[in-house]
C-alpha cells in the first residue's frame, strides 16, 4: 500500500515542469514532509475546455494541476445530516488489478484518472520478532519527482453543493528489493505514459496496470520511527536512521 508520502514541489512549479495549467488556487502548500490522507494534496488531470457536441471536434485534452483531498469519495456515497460522508473508510489505495471491475472505482477509472506526484513515499517493514515496524523511505536517486497513478472523483454533499475532488492512489506489485519491504508499492508512471493514462477519452490502459515498474533509479533508505507520528513534520523525517 501507500499511507504517507513527501512533496516539497510548488504546485505552480511543477506544472510549468510538467507543461499543465495550475488550478490549485494557492489551496495546496508546497512542502509536506509526512502527507497523510485526508490532506489536500495536488494532482494531475487532463481534461477538455469544453464539453464535445455530436456536430463539433474536441478539443485537446491539456494537463491540470488541481487540489484534491487524499482519499476517494464516489459519487454514491450519502452524506450524513451534517454534510459529512457516510462512507465507512476513505479509499486511499486502489488495487491495480481490480480497479477496472471495483464498484469503487470503475467509473474513474474508464475516464477520471490523475497522476500524483510525490518526492517519495514511506513503507513499513514488519519486524521478524514481537515487536515495531522499521519505516523506509523510497525516492529517486537523481531526486526528480516521482507521478504515480492515481484516479479521482468528484463527490458533493448533496446536488446543490459545490464539489469536492477526492483521489486515491493506485497500487501494484512491489517489485525487487522493494518487495523485501512491503508486498505493495505504488504504481510508477515514466513520462512517455502520462498521457495515456491520463486520457479522459479512454479507458484505463490494461498494459500500463499489468507492467512491471522500473525501480532500478530508486534508492531505498531506513528512516526514524518519528515518521510514524503525523504531528512530525520537517525534513528530519528523511535523515537515514
Amino acid at each position: 500500500m501507500c499511507g504517507r508520502f513527501v512533496v516539497t514541489t510548488d504546485p505552480a512549479l511543477l506544472a510549468v515542469r510538467i507543461g499543465a495549467v495550475d488550478e490549485t488556487g494557492g489551496r495546496v502548500g508546497s512542502t509536506n514532509y509526512n502527507v497523510a490522507p485526508t490532506t489536500t494534496i495536488a494532482a494531475v488531470v487532463a481534461r477538455h475546455d469544453e464539453p464535445r457536441h455530436d456536430d463539433e471536434p474536441q478539443d485537446r485534452a491539456t494537463r491540470r494541476v488541481r487540489s484534491m483531498r487524499w482519499g476517494l469519495l464516489p459519487p454514491w456515497v450519502k452524506a450524513d445530516a451534517e454534510g459529512r460522508p457516510k462512507a465507512k473508510s476513505i479509499l486511499i489505495n486502489a488495487r491495480a488489478e481490480t480497479l477496472t471491475s471495483s464498484p469503487a472505482f470503475r467509473a474513474s477509472a474508464r475516464a477520471q484518472r490523475c497522476l500524483v506526484p510525490m518526492d517519495g513515499y514511506y513503507e513499513w517493514r514488519p519486524s521478524p520478532d514481537p515487536g515495531p515496524k522499521t519505516p523506509f523511505y523510497m525516492s529517486r536517486r537523481d531526486g526528480a519527482p516521482i507521478l504515480v497513478a492515481g484516479l479521482w472523483s468528484a463527490w458533493r454533499p448533496d446536488e446543490n453543493a459545490a464539489p469536492i475532488l477526492t483521489c486515491t492512489i493506485v497500487t501494484t506489485d512491489a517489485v525487487g528489493d522493494l518487495g523485501e519491504i512491503h508486498h505493495r508499492m505504488p504504481l510508477m508512471l515514466d513520462e512517455n505514459s502520462w498521457d495515456r493514462w491520463l486520457n479522459p477519452d479512454d479507458s484505463a490502459p490494461e498494459d500500463l496496470l499489468a507492467m512491471r515498474p522500473d525501480i532500478s533509479g530508486i534508492a531505498i533508505r531506513k528512516v526514524s520511527r518519528l515518521v510514524n507520528r503525523v504531528a512530525n513534520n520537517s525534513a528530519e523525517l528523511l535523515e537515514p536512521a
